[in-house]
């Protein structure tokens, strides 16, 4: 038997592609689907959290909201990779906090901390901070710069708080 629908993700088996593009909006998704891709359908819509397959450039690809917060997106990466074959992920969008960036800088995380909850229990109690295959975090960071893109690179932090209960952090 192959992938079945979730409670949080109504596709049908090889509905999604093996690479799936992951902005945290559904109304994102959206957008990157009805502008960027031709042969679209929509996958799901389960809680509206909006998903998309179809072609870029000739390459079948999805483009799925991922939520807000590490738990919505762990939850939607676990069910798209063990249910949906999906092999990558790439997360997309907009970042807050970085010092330094513009509008329309691309990062390339080379590794990525955070202050999480999830992080520790799922690695019982440890802090792990994981890290980009620097093969491809350098490929990656080559071909934009080639075509004249503002690349930054560096550590990423992803936080649990929005508005954190500390002042100043």
């Amino acid at each position: 038997t192959g992938p079945m629908p979730t409670i949080h993700i109504n596709a049908p088996e090889g509905a999604f592609a093996e690479t799936v593009l992951f902005p945290g909006d559904p109304l994102r998704a959206r957008f990157i689907a009805e502008n960027f891709l031709t042969d679209v359908i929509q996958v799901n819509d389960i809680r509206n959290m909006l998903g998309y397959t179809g072609k870029y450039k000739g390459k079948r690809v999805s483009v799925m909201g991922s939520g807000m917060g590490i738990p919505s997106c762990m939850l939607y990466a676990k069910e798209l990779i063990t249910e949906y074959g999906v092999r990558n992920i790439i997360r997309i969008g907009t970042a807050g906090g970085l010092k330094g960036t513009r509008v329309k800088d691309i990062v390339v995380a080379l590794s990525a901390s955070t202050d999480s909850g999830v992080n520790r229990s799922r690695l019982s109690g440890y802090d792990f901070a994981p890290s980009a295959d620097f093969e491809l975090a350098r490929r990656v960071v080559d071909a934009g710069r080639a075509k004249g893109l503002s690349i930054l690179t560096g550590t990423c932090f992803s936080s649990d708080h929005f508005y954190h209960p500390v002042a100043g952090l």
